[in-house]
């Protein structure tokens, strides 16, 4: 509790919290309620589980070594079990040292020749981070002082590039880079952290740091929500403005600045200016004549297109590669010359592998000719590609389509603006201001991409149920409908054209 006089032995998840902001290690310790984490770190966490199961596997083929459970055998029971198994020269997963004040568990502990050890920390991300030196020094120097011969320290993260053979095979998922040389020079550092560390959570009261670009770097802070409702709530945030600058940044850091209205004009570009206008005015931004202009050259017949991806770090299935993002879902409104809207969808929850079967939709729904038209276009064109490579028969079919794409997000972005956009472009967020009658908050469930993955892994899982199953396709569904019926909406708004739906 806040004013502890007796030193708590800290983690090292506490320490590099310390790394990235005392206040959020003194709320990690004293306040760990307030802790928000969004869908996108849970969905890390998720991944980082994952990895660390298949890394047992391909560390320890022949299952000789032994896994520690600090959450079953509770912290004092792991440190004395680690030191015992130490004698055991196998193989150990979620070894336990604590020393000095601090405590940590090493993902994998491998004996080496001459009675030493080699220590592997496992990450689910795709190259080594500068956290994760940290991360490797704390490590070292944890089992050191425990008295471990620890000969090097190497961090395994995941190979992008490699593809999953099938058959539970994972070998080649994880590549090493060794980090023993930076680790073993950096006790004297990991020392300090631990003392500063001490001195934080000592604390009575929490450090004062306002809010800033540590709150995402190098990782999104849960306490972030927790931290701005603690802080003087300007009416019109300068967090608002996109696309903020180095410069910018460097401004608003070193003079306090939290109102739009206190920003010099001379530090916006054209788009952050319409941003600060429209904001303070209140009134909406459009030019509806240019919208209309830009879109003029596209005839209809249309297609509107949107889809759903999931992508995983350990791969499911044999020729897919670890975070490759593959669609499981689409949704098409063709609008005709007239007016008439008509509406197909796709959507697998088969468990199987959706690529071909969705390519082979994607391109029965999308015809052979007109403007196919898409909201933030490199996302699409860049899965369709990646379909064309995977399935060379239907590539030619495939390109055309990306040959027609139109993007409605520049469009947007260029000559609409209202203020409850609050500075971001998304189609969640033009879509309820420019027609007001359509809102993803009506949806049940899924309301969002994250939401939808979530459902997705959900729906395939052969644990779920029927009807839950039949529960989220409707909810998936309803979601991917709503993204192009909305741009259908907003292209009616852009070119001032009434549709017969």
């Amino acid at each position: 509790m806040p004013g502890m006089t007796t030193p708590c032995t800290l983690s090292k998840s506490k320490l590099l919290a310390l790394r990235q902001c005392p206040k959020r290690l003194w709320l990690e310790v004293h306040q760990p309620e307030a802790r928000q984490d969004s869908g996108a770190t849970l969905a890390s966490f998720a991944a980082g589980h994952q990895v660390g199961d298949i890394a047992r596997q391909i560390y320890d083929p022949q299952q000789r070594g032994h896994l520690i459970d600090p959450q079953v055998e509770g912290f004092d029971a792991v440190f004395a079990r680690t030191q015992a198994l130490l004698q055991s020269r196998q193989p150990i997963f979620e070894a336990g040292f604590r020393a000095e004040g601090a405590l940590a568990f090493a993902d994998v502990l491998l004996p080496t020749h001459g009675g030493g050890w080699r220590m592997v920390e496992v990450k689910s991300s795709t190259s080594v981070k500068d956290y994760h030196r940290d991360d490797a020094a704390v490590q070292a120097f944890l089992a050191r002082a425990c008295g471990v011969p620890l000969q090097s320290i190497a961090l395994a993260h995941i190979d992008n590039q490699w593809t999953y053979p099938g058959h539970g095979d994972y070998r080649g998922l994880l590549v090493e880079q060794d980090l023993s040389e930076d680790a073993f020079a950096r006790t004297d550092e990991v020392r300090a952290w631990i003392a500063e560390a001490q001195a934080v959570v000592a604390r009575q009261t929490a450090p004062c740091v306002s809010t800033g670009s540590q709150c995402s770097v190098p990782y999104e802070c849960g306490f972030l929500a927790h931290c701005q409702s603690q802080e003087p709530q300007a009416e019109h945030p300068v967090h608002w403005l996109p696309r903020r600058s180095n410069a910018l940044n460097a401004h608003i850091e070193t003079h306090g600045t939290r109102e739009l209205r206190d920003l010099p004009d001379s530090l916006l570009n054209p788009t952050q200016q319409r941003v600060k206008t429209a904001t303070l005015s209140g009134l909406a931004f459009f030019d509806q004549a240019a919208a209309a202009q830009a879109l003029a050259a596209h005839q209809l017949p249309g297609y509107f297109l949107d889809f759903e991806t999931i992508q995983f770090a350990v791969p499911i299935w044999p020729g897919t590669r670890p975070y490759q993002q593959i669609p499981f879902q689409l949704s098409v409104h063709q609008l005709g010359q007239m007016g008439h809207v008509a509406h197909q969808a796709f959507l697998d929850l088969t468990g199987d592998n959706p690529a071909l079967p969705f390519a082979q939709a994607l391109v029965a729904a999308c015809g052979e000719s007109g403007p196919v038209f898409v909201y933030n276009a490199g996302f699409e064109t860049a899965r369709i590609r990646e379909l064309a490579e995977r399935h060379p028969r239907l590539a030619p079919a495939l390109q055309a389509i990306n040959d027609r794409v139109v993007d409605l997000l520049p469009i947007a972005r260029q000559h609409y603006y209202h203020p409850s956009q609050q500075g971001s472009w998304s189609i969640k967020a033009v879509l309820p201001a420019l027609c007001p009658d359509l809102r993803y908050s009506q949806l049940e469930g899924v309301q969002d991409g994250g939401a939808a993955q979530q459902a997705y892994l959900e729906a395939i899982a052969p644990a779920t149920p029927a009807a839950r199953k039949a529960e989220l396709e409707r909810q998936l569904l309803a979601y991917c409908h709503l993204d192009t019926w909305a741009m259908v909406r907003l292209w009616a708004a852009f070119t001032n054209n009434a549709l017969n739906d």
